[in-house]
């Protein structure tokens, strides 16, 4: 067998549509094009989603919302929330484990809502200015 001798097996490629060959061949004279009109004539051109002047759906449809991809694995965790954290040490795996955070989270920043009820050495996780602050008043750290 030769690169050169390689074809379809036979019925499995459709004969070419031959159009503009007389009308016997059925698709004669407008060569299914059908009457007049943008579409029948050569260089006949509108962009994609062009409804001949008025308003296309897509303007016409309001926007609506914003879904970030990255909000899906960020969380956010009061200083109220810590409390149901077992042990002294708050980190990611401490907060998945108290259901604090959601399994597919991959960082958490802890945000100043309420009081933390005990003193935390928190660990890889955000904190916000007002919740550090709040922490080491409690007679926690925050480490890096």
């Amino acid at each position: 067998m030769r690169l050169n001798s390689i074809r379809p097996a036979g019925g499995s490629r459709p004969d070419a549509n031959r159009v503009g060959r007389g009308h016997s061949s059925g698709n004669g004279k407008t060569a299914g094009r059908g009457h007049k009109g943008q579409h029948s004539r050569s260089g006949g051109f509108h962009k994609v989603g062009f409804e001949g002047g008025q308003m296309p759906l897509q303007r016409r449809v309001p926007k609506v919302g914003f879904r970030s991809r990255r909000g899906r694995y960020v969380a956010e965790v009061r200083l109220s929330e810590l409390k149901y954290v077992d042990g002294d040490v708050v980190d990611l795996p401490a907060l998945k484990q108290a259901g604090v955070v959601p399994r597919n989270v991959r960082e958490a920043k802890i945000v100043a809502s309420g009081e933390p009820v005990r003193a935390f050495s928190v660990r890889g996780l955000g904190v916000t200015a007002g919740a550090r602050k709040a922490i080491e008043q409690a007679g926690g750290k925050v480490e890096a």
